[in-house]
């Protein structure tokens, strides 16, 4: 095992809301009775949990480890049409709600050859329909044993911002933080058939802690 997490214990997109919240419960602490200040207290804490980007240690790695891109539940581990490479897949998906940690991290390294931006709607993230019709940001990667992966960070029915610190033509690694959503969304990863799931339906899995796939060995052409 090691630890390879250059980052800080807070993601940089709360810093804003963090401050915020604190600073409007201090001002109301000092200038009130004290009661006005209490949900802003209240709001300092949610943001302080939902924004938190804990330290892990990533796992041993071989080039065909998938690794857990999201925190969450796992709600779809089925045979589908990959819509971006338009190829049949094996799709994982992992949803989030507001409790769970909101940093993606990459699932394998590799190049990341293309990436899509769709604006859409904003249906529960849990609902099948979220996958191709809510907001949502997709990374073709080229792994680095040639399978291709298609990794969707998807908006759900609070979240209203989708991040990603990657572009094409990228380098990444597994494990490596490449994005965050606000407020409650799922990451859905388009796999080739001969993947093996490591995950299933219910199972809470854990972003950059464990593996959800082991992709096969890649046909020479």
């Amino acid at each position: 095992m090691k630890t390879d997490y250059p980052y800080p214990l807070l993601a940089r997109e709360g810093w804003p809301f963090i401050a915020l919240f604190l600073g409007v419960a201090i001002v109301l602490q000092i200038f009130t009775n004290g009661w006005w200040a209490l949900p802003f207290y209240l709001l300092f804490l949610f943001s302080l949990q939902f924004f938190r980007d804990p330290r892990r240690p990533l796992p041993a790695l071989s080039e065909r480890s998938v690794l857990c891109p999201a925190d969450g539940k796992v709600i779809a581990v089925e045979q589908v049409e990959d819509p971006y490479l338009s190829r049949p897949a094996l799709k994982i998906s992992i949803f989030m709600n507001v409790f769970d940690v909101h940093v993606n991290r990459m699932p394998v390294g590799g190049q990341v050859r293309k990436t899509w931006y769709f604006p859409g709607k904003f249906f529960n993230a849990a609902l099948d329909k979220a996958s191709l019709e809510n907001e949502r940001n997709a990374l073709w990667v080229k792994a680095s044993d040639g399978s291709d992966v298609t990794v969707v960070q998807v908006a759900g029915l609070v979240a209203r911002r989708i991040v990603c610190y990657v572009a094409a033509d990228s380098v990444v690694t597994a494990g490596q933080r490449f994005g965050f959503i606000r407020f409650g969304s799922r990451v859905d990863t388009y796999l080739p058939l001969s993947a093996q799931p490591l995950v299933a339906i219910g199972e809470r899995v854990r972003s950059g802690a464990q593996y959800i796939a082991t992709l096969g060995v890649q046909q020479q052409a």
